[in-house]
């Protein structure tokens, strides 16, 4: 691994005050700016590229620090037009990241760390346990890397960003929110808040504290069981934040005018996926304004469950739906370990 101590400062991933301190008291605030917006906004991946800056400026910031954006190290494509990103770091460590284009829309499936120390069963991430969290840069710099090679910003983009990939959000919490108003900010990124999702296995006062944000992703909410016992078997972070405690925090959550809750839940063939547990599931989330999302079992080495049958998951969701909006979501990548629980840096 690199010594990071060596590595000259990384800028992306600061704020307008942060830079301003970097460019130092002699330099106007519009300086600062300046160098924002060509991060965010223009996309400059060499700080030599910021022609607003005079000459001397951009040398002198130039010789101390850099960008910081990640590099590929593989691009994996799939059959179904998905692309799975192994991004390396600037410490030699790596994340993965998916982009899934659809018609109307693109989606990037992003990380919070590297790694993830949460454990759920099902998920191929969790064999890897927990390296290190993200910076912020870290999770702006795998969205403008995917977004810049595909062309996904500028005029009438249609990008949805999910933190939904390696790692546990919720745990890295003041990274991935000083992210997130780097992302939604009109002079940064400028996606629309309603364009940004995080995706919890449940860290109940967590979600808390993000419902305190002025400015947040929408919450998505990882159930994965109808009972606290089969939750505790297949997530076994629901023995320290029980399920009840989860459910509490959900009704307590500030929901923003335009907003539900959104409600994951993995079906495991023989194990979650019959009539009575969608009929507990309706009743788990009765007066909740929200919609669940579907996800049958997308398989990977090390995975001791199986896929339930077509059939099967039609039959759950039209349970379900009886109460309230409840969707399939259709596996992207499957053929390159970019579906949901896939990502484990396994090659494709």
């Amino acid at each position: 691994m690199l010594d990071w101590r060596e590595m000259p400062q990384a800028l992306l991933g600061m704020e307008v005050s942060e830079i301003q301190e970097v460019l130092g008291p002699e330099q106007p605030e519009f300086r600062a700016r300046q160098v924002y917006e060509a991060l965010y906004h223009s996309q400059a991946t060499d700080l030599i590229q910021i022609t607003t800056l005079p000459g001397v400026l951009r040398a002198r910031l130039a010789s101390g620090h850099m960008v910081g954006q990640p590099t590929a190290e593989h691009r994996y494509e799939s059959s179904d037009g998905t692309r799975r990103y192994l991004l390396r770091l600037d410490d030699g460590r790596t994340v993965e990241t998916v982009w899934m284009p659809e018609e109307t829309r693109d989606t990037l499936c992003i990380s919070s760390q590297v790694g993830c120390p949460v454990d759920c069963k099902f998920c191929m991430t969790a064999l890897m346990g927990l390296e290190r969290n993200l910076t912020a840069g870290e999770i702006v710099g795998q969205v403008l890397y995917v977004a810049r090679d595909n062309g996904l910003l500028g005029q009438g983009a249609r990008l949805n960003i999910v933190m939904m990939g390696m790692g546990e959000p919720l745990l890295n919490l003041e990274n991935v929110v000083k992210a997130t108003r780097i992302l939604v900010d009109p002079r940064g990124v400028g996606l629309s808040e309603k364009r940004v999702t995080l995706s919890t296995a449940g860290i109940v006062p967590k979600i808390a504290e993000l419902g305190l944000e002025p400015v947040r992703p929408k919450l998505a909410v990882s159930l994965n069981a109808s009972t606290e016992e089969m939750r505790q078997e297949l997530m076994p972070i629901t023995r320290k934040y029980h399920l009840k405690d989860l459910l509490d925090a959900c009704r307590a959550y500030p929901l923003r005018p335009w907003e539900k809750l959104t409600f994951e839940y993995v079906l495991l063939k023989g194990v979650n996926d019959t009539d009575t547990d969608a009929r507990r599931v309706v009743k788990l989330l009765a007066n909740l304004n929200c919609k669940v999302n579907l996800i049958a079992l997308n398989p990977g080495p090390g995975i001791p469950y199986e896929t339930p049958d077509p059939e099967r998951v039609l039959a759950f969701q039209a349970l379900v739906r009886r109460a309230m909006p409840c969707f399939i979501r259709k596996p992207r990548g499957l053929d390159i370990f970019a579906a949901c629980g896939q990502l484990k840096r396994v090659g494709g």
